[in-house]
């Protein structure tokens, strides 16, 4: 219809938000800026994505989108092109994403001046803001999600105080659906406002009265629940492991009584962030903790693997990774008590063994010249509890579909089978391809017997056993080398056990493992010498004669063959492929957060079935089914009841509750911020706020109405000093530097190291060059060292040991001999020593006291070529670091391969004369022998 201008309005903007709290919700978002904390799994980026399709149809706005993941991008662009095709606005623009390096700058600022709506990473988009690239004002407004994961000194809590600071209208939307990080430490939600200058937090649980009055209505999903009992050795294992994982917990408190261990107990072990729980926690005292503290950490971690894979691997997959614990955990050779595991000397641990085997097979190992007389192993091959449920409640719906096979609704009829992760999708496939195979065959053979199609796993856990029987004659070769890689990664590379030098590493190869009178009597576990679990060899004769039991028979060969799909050949496309009916469809999916919306959306099941509990896909299912009135869904909720799985599906549960308890309690005591606005100062007070009355050695009284600069390398924006800097009244200039990282005055660069980066920098000789660089251009150049605000402010935790066996390693391996012979060899260079990037910000003030402010143009052509542009070197850095760190690349070789090499691969396969001519003989030489050597250990023996 037109106006009585002439003109036509705009067509409406149409939503996709079906339910009564949704809408709630937007609304609530659209009038005021504000946090939104929504429940897992009730839909947050269908808000999202409606919150910005009103914007985009409106036309003529710039909006930012910050802290979005690389699928979340994908499927809001897609929300966002169907929601423009259905609403038929032609001033909608969609989602550009502005999430890379390689987009130059003239590009994006084009891209700006367009406006719409970009997705940006916070690394680009913060510099854009300093240099003046994306003006602040410009902007409409900002949508952050992952809300749970800004703090004071993250790139997007800079971001949004630059944008507070030159733009007062513009909104900001905050968005999490993660209640639990909120809840840590004094007043958590009021600090997450304050960083995001915000006021209002907008908090709806699942027991919200909107909420459940939406999900809870005649539309309610109809939900059976099924609770599946464990096999007696499976309840065996689980009470071992936990009785293990509470033992080790009892060991790491008595071993760190200093510690705040409210959260360490058995209820908390089984959530899954127990082990950053303990390791944040344990962090900045790790260096001074014992080998035994450390590898208690390490074990706890294995043990809840194990604690989970009992209930979802096969018995023949479980008892093959128990092989591969035990390996791990265990020394090769006779070793002391210190280095094992503690938990492998209960008896808890032998139960666990036990029961695991006697799951797979049975039998007695006789020793002697008679063993292969003698009574052999027995195949078992128990089957999981869950596979013969899915096989009945499968055949429930078959019937289901028998007598109703017209349903008078949207769904398309199908089956969704939801599994914990692609492994479990995997196992679930195969076991409803073979479950009918042998009474298939027997139904072949005429035998009357089988009037009912039984449902059995025998072909496919006799498949899984030949393999893990012809994997374990191979696994000897390679078990020896597990506990040594496991001790690394308790000792992580720096440091070395108690007790442990190389000289002892192993022993020769036929004594190993060596038993007096060659093994154990029986299958079950021992105890070695040393009082830990021993698992004796199986007889190569017993495994043989059991693999001879397992040969598949033709019958086997045939349903084999069948199931592998990579034979098929594809000449004739048409004879072994067509469209199915999407009633006969059945999908077998891994829960995937967010993307589970999408998945119902597109498969529109009639009955879904939750192999594994997750509290979040129930309420997607609710959501599902309370939007779409005619759709029937019928879900079957299983799992092991009394298991640790039922258990920690019921914490997660109350733990969101408690948060979300606790964040309503705060949000009702929360005081109101009140922001200074500095841009209303009287121009004479910011005058004087400037002025330096310091004159005390001959100083000159100093005033300045310009605040301090400080010209930065783009690739600093990694760290949170920046932000800091900004913080303290400095202008941040960022700029694609040659030399150091931060330039304070025209006489002062810093090249900041963190220590890992030191430690680097050292190994590959980058430091001696960048110090070198910096005495060319710069008459005080300095180092400086930063140290982890959270870690001990000590090099102990960070000495280079490792290569300190042989009598090369005895001179300069140490970091800090490193450093003494870094300032012999550059004595004017200075070294700073800083606790944390907010000391750092402080140490930064002190030195450009009464110091002339530095020319970012200058900064930016120190170190350059002559013709070398520097905005070429504002992109495609990560290629340029990989050469850095290959032996005989220099600044100056690096600029020449840069400008005349395409990429990496064409320096990797250019010839030695080639590489002479452009950066001389002998860097050419180091840089072939390094692309030329050979990845493997050259002292290893070749098969």
């Amino acid at each position: 219809m037109p106006d009585p201008n002439g003109n036509f309005d705009d067509p409406p903007v149409r939503l996709s938000l079906p339910l009564d709290f949704q809408q709630e919700v937007f609304h609530e978002l659209r009038a005021e800026d504000a946090l939104l904390i929504l429940a897992r799994g009730l839909g947050l980026p269908r808000l999202v994505a409606n919150l910005l399709h009103s914007y985009d149809a409106a036309g003529s706005n710039l909006i930012l989108l910050v802290g979005a993941e690389d699928r979340e991008n994908m499927w809001l662009g897609e929300a966002l092109a169907e929601h423009a095709t259905m609403s038929g606005s032609g001033k909608c623009r969609g989602l550009q994403l502005v999430n890379t390096d390689l987009m130059s700058v003239g590009t994006r600022e084009k891209m700006y001046t367009g406006g719409g709506i970009f997705s940006i990473t916070s690394r680009i988009l913060i510099v854009d803001f300093l240099s003046g690239l994306l003006n602040p004002e410009t902007v409409t407004g900002i949508v952050c999600l992952h809300a749970e994961r800004i703090s004071a000194t993250s790139l997007e809590a800079f971001i949004v105080r630059i944008y507070r600071q030159r733009n007062k209208k513009g909104f900001l939307k905050a968005f999490s659906d993660q209640p639990e990080p909120f809840t840590s430490g004094y007043q958590p939600l009021t600090g997450i406002l304050r960083n995001l200058f915000l006021r209002k937090p907008v908090l709806y649980p699942r027991f919200h009265v909107a909420v459940a009055k939406s999900l809870e209505g005649k539309r309610k999903a109809e939900v059976i629940e099924l609770e599946v009992p464990m096999t007696d050795a499976m309840r065996d294992i689980q009470n071992a492991v936990m009785e293990c994982v509470e033992v080790s917990i009892m060991e790491l408190k008595k071993a760190n009584t200093g510690l705040e261990m409210e959260d360490w107990n058995l209820d908390s072990a089984l959530h899954r962030n127990f082990d950053t729980i303990i390791r944040r926690q344990l962090d900045p005292v790790w260096h001074r903790t014992t080998y035994r503290t450390r590898q208690i950490v390490r074990d706890l971690s294995m043990l809840r693997t194990i604690l989970h894979s009992v209930l979802t691997l096969d018995a023949v997959s479980f008892n093959k990774f128990l092989d591969t614990v035990l390996a791990a955990s265990s020394p090769p050779s006779a070793a002391s008590r210190q280095s094992q595991s503690p938990w492998l000397f209960l008896d808890a641990a032998h139960t666990m063994f036990d029961s695991a085997k006697r799951r797979v097979y049975t039998g007695k190992l006789a020793e002697g010249a008679g063993a292969a007389q003698s009574e052999g192993l027995n195949a078992v091959l128990e089957e999981m509890p869950k596979w013969n449920l899915l096989a009945e409640i499968l055949e429930e719906i078959e019937r289901d579909s028998y007598f109703n096979p017209q349903a008078q609704d949207g769904s398309n009829g199908g089956i969704l089978i939801m599994c914990g992760d692609q492994a479990t999708c995997k196992q679930v496939r195969e076991y409803l391809q073979t479950m009918h195979a042998d009474a298939d065959e027997r139904e072949k053979n005429g035998d009357e017997g089988f009037m009912e199609r039984e449902t059995s796993a025998k072909l496919m856990m006799r498949r899984k056993l030949r393999g893990y029987l012809q994997w374990k004659r191979d696994f000897a070769r390679v078990s020896s080398n597990l506990f040594a890689e496991n001790q690394k990664a308790i000792n992580g590379d720096s440091t070395r056990a108690n007790g442990q030098s190389g000289r002892g590493r192993g022993g020769p190869a036929n004594k190993r493992r060596r038993i007096r009178g060659g093994g154990s009597s029986n299958a079950a576990p021992s105890r070695a010498p040393n009082g830990s679990i021993h698992i004796a060899g199986d007889k190569d004769a017993h495994i043989q004669s059991l693999m001879q039991e397992l040969v598949p028979d033709e019958f086997e060969d045939n349903a084999t063959s069948k199931l592998d799909v990579g034979a098929d050949p594809l000449d004739d496309t048409d004879d072994f492929y067509e469209l199915y009916d999407m009633k006969d469809v059945m999908v077998v999916h891994p829960y995937d957060g967010d993307m589970d919306d999408h998945l119902l959306e597109e498969v529109k099941p009639r009955y879904v079935i939750m192999y594994e509990p997750d509290a979040a896909f129930i309420r997607r299912i609710e959501v599902y089914r309370s939007s779409h009135s005619n759709r029937q869904v019928r879900v079957y909720f299983m799992y092991y009841g009394g298991s640790v799985e039922e258990q920690r599906y019921l914490s997660a549960v109350r733990r969101e509750k408690d948060a979300f308890a606790k964040l309503i309690r705060e949000r009702g005591n929360m005081a109101l911020t009140f922001t200074h606005d500095g841009a209303n100062l009287d121009p004479q007070e910011s005058f004087l706020r400037t002025v330096n009355t310091r004159i005390a050695g001959g100083g000159r009284l100093a005033a300045t109405a310009e605040p301090p600069r400080v010209v930065v390398d783009v690739r600093e924006f990694r760290s949170s000093l920046p932000s800091l800097l900004h913080g303290r009244n400095m202008v941040v200039i960022p700029c694609m530097l040659t030399v150091g990282d931060y330039v304070l005055t025209p006489n002062i660069c810093v090249e900041r190291k963190s220590i890992k980066d030191l430690i680097s920098s050292f190994q590959d000789g980058r430091l001696y060059n960048q110090a070198e660089t910096m005495f060319q251009h710069y008459k005080n150049p300095m180092l400086l060292i930063e140290f982890d605000q959270q870690k001990a402010f000590t090099l102990e935790p960070f000495a280079d040991l490792s290569s300190s066996l042989g009598t090369a390693g005895l001179v300069g391996s140490d970091l800090q001999s490193k450093l003494v012979l870094l300032t012999l060899a550059f004595p004017r260079l200075r070294i700073i020593w800083s606790s944390s990037p907010y000391q750092t910000a402080e140490i930064f003030e002190e030195l450009k006291k009464q110091q002339e402010e530095p020319d970012p143009i200058k900064a930016v052509q120190i170190g350059l070529q002559d013709g070398e542009d520097a905005e070429t070197k504002t992109f495609n850095q990560t290629p340029q670091d990989m050469l850095r760190a290959v032996p005989g690349v220099t600044g100056k070789g690096l600029a020449r391969l840069v400008i005349e090499m395409e990429n990496v691969r064409a320096v990797a396969e250019a010839d030695e004369e080639i590489l002479a001519d452009m950066i001389g003989k002998e860097a050419a030489r180091q840089i072939r022998f390094f692309f030329d050597r050979s990845v493997w250990d050259e002292g290893a023996p070749e098969d």
